[in-house]
């Protein structure tokens, strides 16, 4: 039997202040792993890090999640050596999943943070976009998305934030910020 594919893959970018564009990335490789679509999501700047998304995505069915960065905030300008390798090692994994065809959506996940942070090139993001395979949609989420990523993006959605919790002092909590 045939295997679903998505036809056309398009170019979608969550970006914004607001809370939930790793979330929104995250709720749509829930559903497209309920339709049988193989998912692939990359983590620029998360490596070492504790994550829910982490603990769930062992036990989902066609979803792979490979996270890249030092476990610390990148608060240097220039950043490390050291964040900037783990960041290009992470792009070049994207590279190579996305070249392949095999999985139907591959998420760049604070793709966009790397971008802004200068750990990567944009003009390499807007190539890979430009290049994909037909089928395969690309998701980029992060604070900030860069001009150029938002040109070549099919959907863009920016998170707003209006109020938040952190604002009356209100610490992150495991299973909802983290």
């Amino acid at each position: 039997m045939k295997r679903h594919t998505l036809e056309p893959g398009l170019v979608q970018v969550y970006t914004g202040n607001g809370k939930g564009k790793t979330s929104a990335a995250f709720g749509l490789a829930l559903r497209a792993t309920g339709r049988g679509l193989k998912v692939y999501v990359i983590q620029f700047i998360k490596g070492g890090f504790d994550y829910g998304e982490l603990y769930v995505a062992k036990q989902l069915a066609n979803l792979e999640l490979k996270a890249f960065g030092s476990g610390k905030f990148i608060t240097e300008k220039p950043p490390k050596q050291e964040d900037i390798e783990l960041a290009q090692e992470a792009f070049k994994l994207a590279q190579k999943i996305v070249a392949t065809g095999e999985y139907d959506i591959v998420i760049l996940d604070e793709v966009n943070m790397a971008l802004n942070l200068k750990l990567i090139n944009v003009a390499d993001i807007v190539e890979l976009a430009k290049n994909k395979p037909k089928h395969v949609e690309l998701i980029f989420t992060g604070r900030d998305a860069p001009h150029e990523i938002i040109e070549i993006a099919d959907l863009v959605t920016e998170m707003k934030e209006i109020k938040h919790p952190f604002q009356k002092g209100t610490p992150p909590r495991k299973g909802i910020e983290y």
